[in-house]
This record gives structure tokens, C-alpha cells and sequence, in this order.
């Protein structure tokens, strides 16, 4: 059985930083379709606006079109993801919610993320498995 993953908006923006990271290798890992990786719409919209940030922009040096180019690519390897039960609040963060809505109602057995705290709360009572890119990427490359 495959895993399935959320991949926390955390992921994507060190990837986009850096090609010799644990989180540019996990969308490698996901290319090559090591893992399914699971999102809700509203999870891609926040991908799309945190990596647009002017802050953001000038860490990655990508202009916006390569962004939107990204984000269509992942687009083909990314199952989305309906919200049929909103499980909210569990989280002391809000912005956090829409990542474990997502794993639950997407079926996830793992969220990703460099926050790791901010999710550690959820691992027993869910059934989830919060891991950092390195770890995530360990377990799909063996």
C-alpha cells in the first residue's frame, strides 16, 4: 500500500530555497510516485499565496509564472482532496486545521512538515504520523 501524505505549505517553500534539501527531495519522491500526496483545494490556494509572498520571492528568486508553473506540475501528482467533515478546532494554531483536515478526510497516514510541534498533538488521537521532510523522505526512498 502506498503512503499518503499532506505536505504542509512548510515543505514546499524550503524546497523552493534549496534543491539540496530534505523537502526538494521529497517532491523528487513525489515525482517518481514514492508517495501520494493528498490536498484540499484551499490547502493549494495557500500554497500558491505563501509562495507568491514578496518575502518569499526574494528567498526563491522565481518570478510568478514559474510558480504557477510548479504549482501545475504538482498539480498531476497531487490527489485532491473533497472536505466532507471539518474537524476543527483541535489545533492551538488555526492556520494548522486545514492541514489535518486534509490527511483525515484525504485518507493521509502522514503530515510533513518542518512545524513539528504544531501537530504533535494529533498523532494518538488520529492515527497520524507527523514527520520532517528528512524522515518522510527516508521512509518512501526504502
Amino acid at each position: 500500500m502506498s503512503r499518503r501524505a499532506v505536505l504542509d505549505t512548510s515543505v514546499l517553500v524550503a524546497a523552493l530555497r534549496s534543491s539540496r534539501g530534505a523537502s526538494y527531495a521529497l517532491l523528487i519522491a513525489l515525482q517518481q510516485q514514492r508517495f501520494v500526496a493528498v490536498a484540499t483545494p484551499a490547502l493549494f490556494l495557500e500554497y500558491e499565496e505563501v509562495l507568491k509572498r514578496r518575502d518569499q520571492k526574494l528567498a526563491h528568486m522565481l518570478p510568478a509564472e514559474d510558480i504557477d508553473g510548479l504549482l501545475f506540475a504538482l498539480t498531476r501528482h497531487v490527489e485532491q482532496v473533497r472536505i466532507y467533515y471539518r474537524w476543527r478546532p483541535q489545533l492551538q494554531d488555526a492556520g494548522d486545521e486545514m492541514i489535518l483536515e486534509a490527511a483525515l478526510n484525504g485518507r493521509a497516514d502522514s503530515i510533513v512538515t518542518h512545524n513539528l510541534r504544531h501537530f504533535r498533538s494529533v498523532e494518538g488521537r488520529f492515527g497520524l504520523q507527523v514527520l520532517s521532510p528528512s524522515e518522510f523522505v527516508k521512509e518512501v526512498n526504502t
